[in-house]
């Protein structure tokens, strides 16, 4: 009986840490290089105009840059000659942005996100 206690509770505890584990889905995969781009692409995607673009697509664009210890950079570079360069954290997906405006010498902090949030889910 005490046997039967044991093993139901090992097999109740088992299944409870699966599902706690499923359910997160930014801790389950490995953030690649490939997904830090990916993400930012989508993000710049829908917060910028990009219509701009449409006849001379060159003007814009998100590229890979560094590949740092932690952080995974990716840039935008926007047709105003802005680029937003997205620090995109290795273990969490956390990413900041900092803006850049090489002809203005200006240097500004431009918000944070999760880059999980803008990978396409899988099914």
């Amino acid at each position: 009986m005490i046997m039967r206690k044991k093993v139901f509770l090992l097999l109740l505890a088992s299944v409870a840490l699966s599902s706690c584990s499923q359910g997160n889905d930014k801790e389950n995969r490995e953030l690649t290089a490939e997904m830090a781009y990916e993400g930012v692409n989508n993000y710049c995607h829908s917060e910028y105009d990009w219509s701009v673009a449409k006849d001379n697509p060159s003007i814009m664009g998100v590229e890979k840059a560094e590949d740092m210890d932690s952080v995974y950079q990716v840039v935008f570079r926007s047709y105003t000659g802005a680029s937003v360069y997205f620090y995109v954290n290795k273990a969490s997906g956390a990413t900041r942005m900092v803006e850049r405006v090489p002809a203005l010498g200006v240097e500004s902090e431009a918000g944070t996100i999760n880059v999980y949030d803008y990978l396409k889910k899988e099914k």
